[in-house]
Protein backbone atom coordinates (compact mmCIF):
# COMPACT_ATOMS: atom_id res chain seq x y z
CA UNK A 1 0.00 0.00 0.00
CA UNK A 2 1.48 3.35 -1.05
CA UNK A 3 2.05 6.06 1.53
CA UNK A 4 1.45 9.79 1.12
CA UNK A 5 5.22 10.22 0.75
CA UNK A 6 5.18 7.72 -2.15
CA UNK A 7 2.25 9.51 -3.76
CA UNK A 8 4.06 12.84 -3.71
CA UNK A 9 7.25 11.74 -5.47
CA UNK A 10 6.22 13.01 -8.93
CA UNK A 11 3.46 15.54 -8.39
CA UNK A 12 1.94 16.99 -11.57
CA UNK A 13 0.39 20.47 -11.37
CA UNK A 14 -1.90 21.27 -14.28
CA UNK A 15 -1.73 24.22 -16.65
CA UNK A 16 -5.03 26.11 -16.77
CA UNK A 17 -4.82 27.30 -20.39
CA UNK A 18 -4.95 23.76 -21.83
CA UNK A 19 -8.41 22.66 -23.10
CA UNK A 20 -9.99 19.81 -21.13
CA UNK A 21 -9.74 17.12 -23.81
CA UNK A 22 -6.06 17.86 -24.38
CA UNK A 23 -5.54 18.14 -20.61
CA UNK A 24 -6.94 14.65 -20.06
CA UNK A 25 -4.63 13.24 -22.73
CA UNK A 26 -1.55 14.87 -21.20
CA UNK A 27 -2.46 13.72 -17.68
CA UNK A 28 -3.03 10.14 -18.81
CA UNK A 29 0.28 10.07 -20.68
CA UNK A 30 2.02 11.55 -17.65
CA UNK A 31 0.52 8.89 -15.37
CA UNK A 32 1.71 6.17 -17.73
CA UNK A 33 5.14 7.79 -17.49
CA UNK A 34 5.16 7.65 -13.69
CA UNK A 35 3.30 10.65 -12.26
CA UNK A 36 2.07 9.74 -8.75
CA UNK A 37 -0.35 12.60 -7.97
CA UNK A 38 -2.14 15.38 -9.83
CA UNK A 39 -3.04 18.83 -8.57
CA UNK A 40 -5.73 20.63 -10.55
CA UNK A 41 -4.72 24.28 -10.47
CA UNK A 42 -7.26 26.79 -11.74
CA UNK A 43 -6.80 30.45 -10.85
CA UNK A 44 -9.18 32.10 -13.31
CA UNK A 45 -11.93 29.56 -14.07
CA UNK A 46 -15.55 29.98 -13.00
CA UNK A 47 -16.61 27.63 -10.23
CA UNK A 48 -18.80 25.63 -12.61
CA UNK A 49 -15.99 25.11 -15.12
CA UNK A 50 -13.52 24.23 -12.36
CA UNK A 51 -16.05 21.75 -10.90
CA UNK A 52 -16.76 20.05 -14.23
CA UNK A 53 -13.07 19.83 -15.05
CA UNK A 54 -12.31 18.42 -11.58
CA UNK A 55 -15.00 15.74 -11.98
CA UNK A 56 -13.56 14.61 -15.31
CA UNK A 57 -10.01 14.51 -13.99
CA UNK A 58 -11.13 12.69 -10.82
CA UNK A 59 -12.77 9.97 -12.94
CA UNK A 60 -9.64 9.62 -15.05
CA UNK A 61 -7.33 9.38 -12.04
CA UNK A 62 -9.59 6.85 -10.33
CA UNK A 63 -8.82 4.42 -13.17
CA UNK A 64 -5.18 4.49 -12.13
CA UNK A 65 -5.62 4.93 -8.36
CA UNK A 66 -3.83 8.28 -8.56
CA UNK A 67 -4.84 10.92 -5.96
CA UNK A 68 -6.37 14.24 -7.03
CA UNK A 69 -5.45 17.41 -5.17
CA UNK A 70 -7.42 20.63 -5.69
CA UNK A 71 -5.62 23.95 -5.52
CA UNK A 72 -7.09 26.56 -3.14
CA UNK A 73 -10.80 25.73 -3.48
CA UNK A 74 -11.95 23.79 -0.42
CA UNK A 75 -15.57 23.84 -1.65
CA UNK A 76 -14.66 22.19 -4.94
CA UNK A 77 -12.38 19.65 -3.26
CA UNK A 78 -15.35 18.62 -1.12
CA UNK A 79 -17.78 18.72 -4.05
CA UNK A 80 -15.81 16.22 -6.16
CA UNK A 81 -14.50 14.11 -3.27
CA UNK A 82 -10.87 14.98 -3.97
CA UNK A 83 -8.10 13.16 -2.14
CA UNK A 84 -6.45 16.38 -1.07
CA UNK A 85 -6.42 20.16 -1.04
CA UNK A 86 -3.43 22.46 -1.43
CA UNK A 87 -3.52 25.94 0.05
CA UNK A 88 -1.22 28.95 -0.03
CA UNK A 89 -0.25 31.47 2.62
CA UNK A 90 -3.00 33.81 1.40
CA UNK A 91 -5.81 31.25 1.48
CA UNK A 92 -8.19 30.15 4.25
CA UNK A 93 -6.03 29.24 7.29
CA UNK A 94 -5.08 25.59 7.65
CA UNK A 95 -6.78 25.38 11.06
CA UNK A 96 -10.09 26.36 9.44
CA UNK A 97 -9.63 24.05 6.45
CA UNK A 98 -9.10 21.12 8.84
CA UNK A 99 -12.49 21.84 10.40
CA UNK A 100 -14.17 21.79 6.98
CA UNK A 101 -12.72 18.69 5.34
CA UNK A 102 -12.85 15.01 6.36
CA UNK A 103 -9.81 13.58 8.13
CA UNK A 104 -9.11 11.41 5.09
CA UNK A 105 -8.47 14.47 2.90
CA UNK A 106 -4.78 15.34 2.82
CA UNK A 107 -3.83 19.00 3.15
CA UNK A 108 -0.73 20.60 1.70
CA UNK A 109 0.51 24.12 2.39
CA UNK A 110 2.83 26.28 0.29
CA UNK A 111 5.80 27.65 2.23
CA UNK A 112 8.93 29.62 1.42
CA UNK A 113 10.79 29.76 4.72
CA UNK A 114 11.47 27.65 7.81
CA UNK A 115 9.03 29.61 9.97
CA UNK A 116 6.12 28.95 7.59
CA UNK A 117 7.13 25.29 7.29
CA UNK A 118 7.22 24.77 11.07
CA UNK A 119 3.86 26.50 11.48
CA UNK A 120 2.30 24.35 8.73
CA UNK A 121 3.53 21.19 10.44
CA UNK A 122 2.41 22.37 13.89
CA UNK A 123 -1.03 23.26 12.54
CA UNK A 124 -1.46 19.77 11.08
CA UNK A 125 -0.44 19.95 7.41
CA UNK A 126 0.14 16.55 5.82
CA UNK A 127 2.84 17.90 3.51
CA UNK A 128 4.35 21.18 2.35
CA UNK A 129 5.08 22.60 -1.08
CA UNK A 130 8.37 24.52 -1.06
CA UNK A 131 9.30 27.08 -3.67
CA UNK A 132 9.99 28.56 -5.98
CA UNK A 133 13.22 26.55 -6.22
CA UNK A 134 14.05 27.77 -9.76
CA UNK A 135 12.83 30.66 -11.92
CA UNK A 136 9.33 29.93 -13.21
CA UNK A 137 6.97 31.48 -15.73
CA UNK A 138 3.98 29.53 -14.39
CA UNK A 139 3.45 31.68 -11.32
CA UNK A 140 4.25 35.31 -12.04
CA UNK A 141 4.42 36.42 -8.40
CA UNK A 142 6.65 33.55 -7.22
CA UNK A 143 9.86 34.58 -5.49
CA UNK A 144 12.87 32.30 -5.63
CA UNK A 145 14.23 30.68 -2.49
CA UNK A 146 17.68 31.77 -1.43
CA UNK A 147 20.43 29.19 -1.71
CA UNK A 148 20.26 26.60 1.06
CA UNK A 149 16.74 27.42 2.23
CA UNK A 150 15.21 24.30 0.66
CA UNK A 151 17.62 22.10 2.64
CA UNK A 152 16.91 24.04 5.84
CA UNK A 153 13.16 23.61 5.42
CA UNK A 154 13.43 19.88 4.69
CA UNK A 155 15.59 19.39 7.78
CA UNK A 156 13.25 21.43 9.98
CA UNK A 157 10.12 19.33 9.44
CA UNK A 158 9.19 15.66 9.57
CA UNK A 159 6.29 15.83 7.09
CA UNK A 160 7.00 15.35 3.36
CA UNK A 161 8.31 18.37 1.46
CA UNK A 162 7.64 18.78 -2.25
CA UNK A 163 9.81 21.19 -4.22
CA UNK A 164 8.09 23.34 -6.83
CA UNK A 165 8.99 26.05 -9.29
CA UNK A 166 10.70 25.76 -12.66
CA UNK A 167 11.79 22.14 -12.15
CA UNK A 168 12.99 20.28 -15.24
CA UNK A 169 14.96 17.08 -15.78
CA UNK A 170 18.02 19.29 -16.37
CA UNK A 171 17.92 21.06 -13.00
CA UNK A 172 16.20 18.47 -10.80
CA UNK A 173 19.54 16.80 -9.91
CA UNK A 174 20.59 20.06 -8.18
CA UNK A 175 17.96 19.56 -5.44
CA UNK A 176 17.80 15.77 -5.12
CA UNK A 177 20.04 15.76 -2.03
CA UNK A 178 18.04 18.46 -0.22
CA UNK A 179 15.74 16.05 1.60
CA UNK A 180 12.66 16.52 -0.59
CA UNK A 181 10.09 13.72 -0.83
CA UNK A 182 8.89 14.82 -4.23
CA UNK A 183 9.01 17.27 -7.09
CA UNK A 184 6.01 19.22 -8.34
CA UNK A 185 6.17 19.66 -12.09
CA UNK A 186 4.18 21.96 -14.34
CA UNK A 187 5.64 23.04 -17.69
CA UNK A 188 8.27 20.28 -17.98
CA UNK A 189 5.40 17.79 -18.41
CA UNK A 190 2.36 19.88 -19.37
CA UNK A 191 4.17 21.59 -22.25
CA UNK A 192 6.43 18.70 -23.25
CA UNK A 193 6.28 17.32 -26.79
CA UNK A 194 6.04 13.86 -25.21
CA UNK A 195 4.51 14.09 -21.70
CA UNK A 196 4.96 10.38 -21.05
CA UNK A 197 8.66 10.43 -21.89
CA UNK A 198 9.16 13.61 -19.87
CA UNK A 199 7.47 12.01 -16.86
CA UNK A 200 9.52 8.82 -17.24
CA UNK A 201 12.77 10.78 -17.14
CA UNK A 202 11.74 12.80 -14.08
CA UNK A 203 10.41 9.71 -12.31
CA UNK A 204 13.67 7.86 -12.91
CA UNK A 205 15.62 10.76 -11.39
CA UNK A 206 13.37 10.91 -8.34
CA UNK A 207 13.41 7.15 -7.82
CA UNK A 208 17.21 7.01 -8.02
CA UNK A 209 17.48 9.76 -5.42
CA UNK A 210 14.98 8.12 -3.05
CA UNK A 211 16.75 4.73 -3.31
CA UNK A 212 20.08 6.35 -2.46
Amino acid sequence: MSTLRDNLSLYLVTEESIPLEKLEQIIEEAILGGVTAVQLREKNSDGKIFYEKALKIKQLLANYSIPLFINDRVDLALAVGADGIHIGQGDIPLSVVKQLVPMSMKIGVSVKNVQQALKAEADGADYIGVGSVFPTSTKKDASMLQHGVLNMICQAVTIPAVAIGGITSANLPQILNSGISGAAIVSAIMKADDPRKAAEMLKKQMTTAIVQ
